[in-house]
């Protein structure tokens, strides 16, 4: 992974997202401390981002239980 300060990174900012767009992962620094990085995007489907909730047993899929039956008013 490329490391670059904010002043650099304002500078050649169309370089870097060209290195992005090709793979590259980039830090971006202030006073030698990261602040953000650049990383390419990858296409996620629905089922990739909710995978880790029926991975971890964490999203209850069974039905909840019937409900009693609920008195009925008496219309006489």
């Amino acid at each position: 992974m490329r490391t670059v300060a904010v002043v650099e990174a304002k500078s050649h900012f169309s370089a870097l997202l060209a290195a992005v767009e090709n793979g590259e992962e980039v830090a971006i620094t202030r006073r030698g401390r990261v602040i953000a990085r650049l990383v390419p995007d990858t296409m996620r489907s629905a089922a990739d981002v909710f995978r880790p909730c029926w991975e971890d047993g964490g999203l209850d899929l069974s039905p909840p239980d019937d409900a009693p039956a609920e008195p009925v008013a008496d219309w006489d």
